[in-house]
């Protein structure tokens, strides 16, 4: 694993496509700005593994007779996508 230590405005190139950009840095968290073509797939660490997850409990619920707590994936999931899960909600 490489480590960098980056200012605001600094930025990270990643080969000839990817660029991450320093933001602003709060606290304990960092903003950055991710520019990568269209097929680079970024996601977060914590969305995709709630979503693999939610599918595995969703594959276990469909061989067993539903219960209570089945919506703790449902809820794992949203909790994972925070503010971005309720907008995709709204529409």
């Amino acid at each position: 694993m490489l480590v960098l230590t980056r200012k605001v405005g600094e930025r990270i190139l990643i080969g000839d496509d990817v660029v991450i950009t320093v933001l602003d840095s709060r606290g304990d968290g960092v903003r950055i700005g991710i520019d990568a073509p269209r097929g680079v797939k970024i996601q977060r660490e914590e969305v995709v593994r709630a979503v693999i997850e939610a599918n595995a409990e969703a594959a276990a619920a469909a061989a067993a007779p539903a219960t209570e707590g089945s919506d703790d994936a449902e809820a794992r999931l949203r909790a994972a996508l925070g503010d971005r899960g309720r907008a995709a909600d709204q529409g």
